[in-house]
Parts: structure tokens; sequence; C-alpha cells
């Protein structure tokens, strides 16, 4: 009989997370990003992507919120939640499901990257694979797609929760 596959609804109280290299952005790269997109330079939205891009990099909209109120109480939650949500609209930020749990967001890289999560604890790791790449494009091509972009995200349990 196969084991049981718990759910990720559990909570994530231990997260962890194994991450590819990525670079602080400075406060010109973070005005940048923002005029790219066509939006005013505000102090909020300074700190909503600052907040993205330092400490843990994988945060649900209710951490940046929480991160970025103890600077400015007067920020509200549907401030971060939309300026997330057009982030990713404008692929400058990606938005990360794990299973039920609410979606986590991560400043886009240069780099793609695909994702492993633990269904136990919901331990998150990044990963690279050439060969997972040529696959998947060579899947597109033989159902006649050009592929123009994707995500891919496995799910299983991580050593400490299969000890």
């Amino acid at each position: 009989m196969e084991k049981e596959v718990p759910s990720l609804t559990k909570g994530l109280k231990n997260f962890e997370e194994e991450v590819l290299k990525r670079d602080k952005l400075t406060q010109d790269d973070i005005k940048q990003l923002i005029r790219k997109i066509g939006l005013k330079v505000t102090y909020q939205r300074v700190a909503i992507l600052e907040s993205l891009s330092s400490g843990r990099v994988h945060v649900t909209a209710q951490e940046v919120f929480e991160i970025v109120s103890k600077s400015y109480p007067e920020i509200g939650f549907a401030t971060v939640y939309r300026f997330l949500r057009k982030m990713v609209e404008k692929k400058l930020v990606t938005e990360v499901r794990m299973g039920g749990m609410a979606a986590r967001y991560e400043l886009s890289s240069s780099d793609h990257h695909d994702h492993l999560t633990c269904v136990g604890c919901g331990k998150l790791v990044e990963f690279e694979n050439e060969q997972i790449e040529a696959l998947q494009i060579k899947v597109a091509n033989d159902h006649g797609f050009k592929l123009t972009s994707h995500v891919l995200e496995l799910y299983g349990l991580c050593s400490k929760c299969t000890s």
C-alpha cells in the first residue's frame, strides 16, 4: 500500500529554502523596475520590492505586508497585494503556488529555475536542470507548440520528512 502524502495546508512553522544565488537590488534598481512598468515611484512600492530583495526569497503577500507595515504602518494589505499582482502581471515578480497554500512571491530572476516543494514541511528548493529544460522544449515541439514560458513545480517529501 502506498504511503499517503500529507497536505501542505498543515502549515510552515519550520519553512526552509534552498535558493540559487541572487544579487540584492539597490534602491536605484528598485526605482528603475517601478518606472519600467510605467508606475510612479512611491515609498510604499519601494518598500514592497525591498522586502522581496532581502531576507527570505519566497514570501506570501501577508508576510510582505507584515515586513513593510513595521516601518510604514499606514500601508494596507490591499496596497501590497495589488502591487504584487501588478508586478506578476508585468513578469517582474514570480508567483509560486504550493498546493493549497497561499501563493508565494519572488523577484523574477534573469536565470530560469524550477521548484521542488516538500508536502510535509513546506521546504522549498530551487533547481536548474538542462536536461529537463530540453525535454520540455521537445515535448512542446512534438505537440506543435512553440514554448514561450513555463513553470515546473515538483512536490514530494524531503529527506527529513521521509525518515
